[in-house]
């Protein structure tokens, strides 16, 4: 390969007493370099076995636990790793993922040596993300040295960037004390994204409305375009967390260890575990808002949930995610104050699509019926049930305007009374790095570029996402005409005027089918998706020329789609809300019903039926 001129690292073949060793060293001294040698940008480009990688994880996740699961616990008893177990597994999948590139590298593979790390390099740094929030933590190529074994007497622990970067601030400006008079509530809610707000408000109102339950909402979101709306609904309390809750760091004790000869071994690498835990500890000691919170704000969270569960006293725990470190932290919570606790699917789930498989709620309310398995395969609670509801959030959508939507996107794509495009695709986005990114852009504005007809393109951010990601594309000067949809409208709010919605694997693309919009699921070969081509809901396109043919083959009209099929995916009747309603004041009441028709155990034929199933 030849070598990358500016920026970065490079790995130097050199030798130690006749043995193979390997040096990170500044790209500019590879110009020079007379032995082999490779710029780190591609290594990290290399292609990884996933089987590999998942099982070095959970290799590594297994050594971790048994090493360091006792070296702290909340005062309610939730150990550190238990809580904090999706940022840790995150970042140990980047161990894994540069320790396999390493190995495919044929110059290393055949001569594998120590590596000796760059000087004064912080050996924990940020991936690049579209995300407004989100800390994707890594550890550099000096971190992967030093998890090895070489010597650092001069690396910190966090990057520059991770040093430099100002601490977060919550979009709540003011404390919000728990008021005197706020009373028993029958079922306590937690939301601290935009998608488990618009999940789990229509289950409360339906509590209001027609059971008469009293719910508390609480709102932990720390990125404003993310906060819940209080809305008019009476029966449903609107809080916050303290304002200062999540910007709590400082050293987290116990994590700073000697070396020791502990050691899990990850494809022929020995991983130093005394060293791993100490790069973990920037995780734990530094904020990273409402999703990954440090260990400080960990502790201080359960202390403001308990005094609120102990005031309230609810029979029930609703939350739209439960492995997450907040998640995992009210489910617990919800177990020690005797609350049923119960976890609705917010998003799609793939095998591969989530951080962590574990569900840790008693009650397990899933989407449809290809759910159910990965429903039980990952529930955590003894007596955990899963239930086929479908999905609070998509009840609306049979009162949409598609005429109102359509509206929408012309007047994105041809402001000023100008002529819009004859056909619309909406791109639903996902907070990928910006070369992902871009690379999505690419194999979707050349498809429309090839494809029959007069195409125009609507990018509707994730909610989580920052509109100036894509400043780049709208400014094309050739192709088809793009805009970009308002972040609060998003693509729930114009899926339903396009012609065709395109995404790798977001949620949107269940409720484009659902309303008979076609789904173009896009992405390399080998990229995860939503598998809604599988089931006959969408196609898969891997490259322009796919993405062309299939824009092209819309002019035939849509093919009629069984109910089977979309009950698989998706349960829509219109009426999830009211009977997730009804499970939690059913089982608040007289709790599980042992002559329920939909009540399956283990192994049973489950059905989409009417009234929905449940798996126990």
């Amino acid at each position: 390969m030849s070598p990358r001129t500016t920026g970065g690292l490079g790995l130097v073949r050199s030798s130690n007493a006749g043995k193979p060793t390997w040096t990170l060293v500044g790209t500019g001294a590879l110009a020079h370099a007379r032995t082999v040698h490779i710029h780190t940008t591609d290594l990290e480009a290399a292609t990884v076995d996933k089987q590999l990688l998942r099982s070095g994880v959970e290799d590594v996740m297994e050594a971790v636990d048994r090493y360091s699961a006792t070296l702290a616990a909340t005062p309610g008893g939730a150990g550190w790793l238990h809580v904090q177990h999706v940022p840790v597994r995150r970042f140990v999948a980047e161990i894994v993922r540069k320790l396999l590139a390493l190995n495919s590298w044929a110059p290393f593979a055949s001569a594998p040596g120590p590596l000796t790390l760059a000087p004064y390099e912080g050996l924990v740094g940020l991936r690049s993300s579209s995300s407004r929030e989100y800390l994707a933590y890594t550890v550099t190529w000096s971190g992967v040295a030093y998890v090895l074994g070489a010597a650092a007497p001069h690396n910190p622990t966090p990057s520059a960037q991770l040093r430099n970067r100002a601490r977060t601030t919550t979009a709540n400006t003011e404390p919000s004390p728990l008021s005197s008079d706020l009373g028993r509530q029958d079922v306590l809610a937690l939301s601290w994204t935009s998608r488990h707000a618009a999940t789990l408000a229509p289950v409360l109102a339906e509590l209001a409305a027609r059971g008469g339950q009293r719910s508390l909402l609480l709102d932990l979101a720390t990125d404003a375009a993310e906060r819940c709306s209080a809305g008019s609904v009476t029966g449903i309390e609107l809080r916050s967390a303290p304002s200062d809750l999540f910007t709590l760091s400082g050293t987290a004790e116990g994590f700073h260890r000697p070396d020791d000869e502990h050691v899990v071994q990850v494809e022929g690498h020995g991983v130093q575990l005394a060293r791993l835990i100490r790069l973990l500890s920037v995780l734990l000691e530094t904020s990273g808002g409402c999703t990954q919170p440090s260990w400080r704000t960990v502790v201080r969270a359960e202390s403001w949930l308990d005094a609120i569960l102990s005031t309230t006293r609810p029979h029930t725990v609703l939350l739209s995610n439960d492995s997450s470190p907040l998640g995992v932290l009210a489910a617990h919570a919800a177990e020690r104050h005797e609350a049923n606790s119960v976890n609705v699917q917010h998003g799609a789930w793939t095998a591969e699509s989530v951080a962590w498989p574990a569900l840790h709620s008693r009650d397990i309310i899933v989407m449809g019926e290809r759910d159910l398995a990965l429903g039980r395969e990952w529930a955590r609670h003894p007596q955990a049930e899963v239930h086929v509801l479908g999905q609070p959030r998509f009840d609306v959508l049979a009162s949409l305007s598609r005429q109102a939507q359509r509206r929408y996107l012309e007047k994105l794509l041809a402001p000023g009374g100008r002529r819009a495009p004859a056909r619309i695709a909406v791109w639903a986005c996902q907070p990928f790095n910006p070369d992902h990114l871009n690379s999505h852009a690419d194999l979707l504005l050349d498809g429309l570029a090839e494809a029959d007809g007069d195409w125009g393109l609507v990018i509707a951010p994730h909610p989580a996402q920052g509109a100036d990601a894509f400043t780049a594309l709208v400014k094309r000067d050739a192709g088809p005409p793009i805009a970009v949809a308002d972040p609060r409208v998003g693509a729930r709010g114009c899926l339903a005027g396009a012609d065709v919605l395109a995404s790798a694997y977001s949620t949107c693309g269940i409720e484009a089918a659902l309303l008979g919009i076609p789904v173009l699921e896009i992405g390399p070969s080998g990229e995860r998706t939503l598998g809604l081509t599988g089931h006959g809901l969408a196609t898969r396109c891997e490259a322009a020329g796919e993405v062309a043919e299939a824009l092209s083959g819309l002019r035939a009209g849509p093919t009629p789609i069984p109910r089977a099929a979309l009950d698989a995916v998706c349960r829509w009747r219109g009426d999830s809300a009211a009977r997730i309603a009804r499970l939690i004041t059913d089982r608040a009441t007289s709790g599980p019903r042992a002559d329920d028709s939909t009540h399956h155990h283990p192994g049973a034929a489950a059905s989409p039926q009417d009234e929905g199933a449940s798996v126990r």
